[in-house]
């Protein structure tokens, strides 16, 4: 005779991290279960690199089917960045309220409840992985979804706020998810989640090493019984310029797609 066990139920943990003005990092605990006699999880975080496929596409069956239009109840939006028009493209001009028209008139495409801002100087779009920026950065970053990227420009730091999509009302998500390019250094890039004022925990993204350019990384949160007001980004611990590079402890980081559950009042 043969015993068959099977594991009915799972249990994880996940480390958060929150990071002060001098960029010191302290560690919290954050757990749960999801079994029939444990509390479901506080957090559910994917997290991938190198091969980063199968983890973005178990985010993307979380968060439910893909919207392209308001008026959607649950589901999820993404961006990918190559529907920004030329005239935003490889110069510093990208608008961070792009993606959170409120205009009738403007396309569904633009209607995707997504207002980004920074304390740097505004955002840029590359569709040449930043090499318009400076020909040492040929080969050193790439896209996830040919061909265009994402940057604050003279800043780490990009704090994403949600509106209703095709609205200006003020909305929350459940999940957001954003894969980058070349994070080298297990410390440099990570994300925060705040529901108002209140920081839900900061969540490190993989790194990929020094031995693969331009590799992917991928980290996606979602919090099963909170509403998410504001997510920080920190991609790299050095902004892209002209005049600087991946070296001596300069991590030069790039996103490219970001995924998040669909912005509800």
């Amino acid at each position: 005779a043969s015993l068959f066990l099977t594991s009915l139920a799972s249990c994880t943990k996940e480390s958060s991290f929150r990071q002060d003005q001098a960029g010191n990092v302290a560690g919290a605990e954050i757990s749960g279960g999801n079994s029939q006699t444990e509390p479901k999880p506080e957090v559910i975080v994917i997290r991938a690199s190198g091969e980063i496929d199968a983890s973005l596409n178990k985010f993307r069956e979380l968060l439910g089917p893909l919207n392209t239009a308001p008026g959607a109840r649950g589901g999820r939006r993404e961006i990918n960045w190559d529907a920004v028009p030329e005239m935003f493209t490889n110069n510093n001009l990208f608008p961070g309220n792009f993606f959170a028209s409120f205009d009738v008139n403007a396309p569904n495409g633009r209607k995707r409840g997504l207002l980004s801002t920074t304390p740097g100087d505004g955002f840029r779009i590359s569709d040449k992985d930043f090499s318009d920026l400076d020909s040492a950065f040929t080969g050193q970053f790439r896209a996830f979804s040919p061909e265009k990227t994402f940057i604050a420009n003279g800043s780490v730091i990009t704090d994403n706020f949600f509106k209703v999509p095709g609205t200006n009302t003020d909305a929350t998500v459940q999940g957001f998810g954003v894969v980058f390019s070349d994070v080298n250094n297990a410390a440099s890039t990570s994300m925060e989640f705040f529901s108002g004022e209140k920081s839900l925990g900061s969540f490190k993204v993989p790194n990929n090493g020094k031995n693969n350019p331009g590799g992917f990384s991928f980290l996606g949160v979602y919090f099963p019984h909170e509403k998410i007001s504001r997510v920080r980004i920190y991609s790299g611990n050095t902004p892209l310029s002209s005049s600087k590079e991946d070296l001596a402890g300069k991590d030069l980081v790039i996103m490219d797609d970001f995924i998040y559950s669909e912005p509800a009042q």
